[in-house]
């Protein structure tokens, strides 16, 4: 199992232990928080950190941030808004979602490059249901449902690999993985980029290009890291 906790969670717990704050501290919609340099000392992050950790508050539409006034809880104002509230990440504690993007990358990057040599016209064909299937739960708001496709459209590609290795690195941990398949939807009006990285993917499977599979999937990899914050190379 991964259980390395890394400078990399910081920002999680930071963005929980603000959830907490607010849910303990009985703050109501529209009531200030402490000022920043506060949050910061009483939850020992940094301030980058903790900005970090507003930004996808904000983005949940939990909180509002108003430059030279303050932070402000916020209520749900709208479907969408209750609807991205299932997100969290849960395994702060053993590994941060960053390490699980950085070691996605290597893992699935491969894994695409092999399963190109692999998939069969049947394979792809279920590719693709799998691709529109999250196109049109992506179009209804429904980010849980296109996450469970996303883990499908990934974990099926390991399978095809052939790598036995990585599949039971995946398998042994795999609610760490699916989990970080919600990440990217943290940011709503963004969501549709992984339908079209999926499709791109796909693209390069379907021509039986390796080199051109895997560099989708890094890429694919890195930018839904991205919308949830985290930035790394590769």
């Amino acid at each position: 199992m991964l259980d390395i906790p890394t400078r990399s969670a910081v920002p999680e717990q930071a963005l929980q232990a603000i959830q907490r704050l607010i849910r303990e501290g009985d703050y109501q919609p529209g009531d200030a928080l402490p000022s920043q340099r506060d949050l910061a000392e009483r939850l020992g992050v940094s301030r980058a950190s903790l900005r970090e950790a507003l930004s996808s508050l904000s983005a949940l539409g939990v909180v509002s941030v108003q430059p030279g006034k303050g932070v402000f809880v916020q209520g749900a104002k709208s479907e969408q808004a209750s609807e991205s509230s299932w997100f969290s990440w849960p395994f702060a504690q053993q590994i941060g979602a960053a390490d699980t993007f950085q070691l996605r990358y290597v893992l699935e990057g491969f894994a695409a490059g092999q399963a190109a040599n692999a998939l069969t016209t049947d394979d792809l064909d279920e590719l693709a249901v799998n691709v529109e299937a999250m196109r049109e739960q992506l179009r209804a708001g429904h980010f849980e449902a296109a996450a469970k496709l996303d883990f499908a459209f990934h974990r099926r590609l390991l399978e095809a690999s052939g790598n036995r290795a990585m599949l039971h690195i995946v398998t042994a941990s795999e609610a760490i993985f699916a989990e970080s398949q919600k990440l990217p939807f943290i940011r709503p009006e963004r969501a549709m980029e992984t339908w079209q990285e999926h499709r791109k993917i796909l693209r390069a499977l379907s021509r039986h290009s390796a080199s051109a599979a895997q560099k989708a999937m890094q890429e694919h990899i890195r930018n839904a890291a991205a919308r949830t914050g985290i930035v790394f190379g590769g």
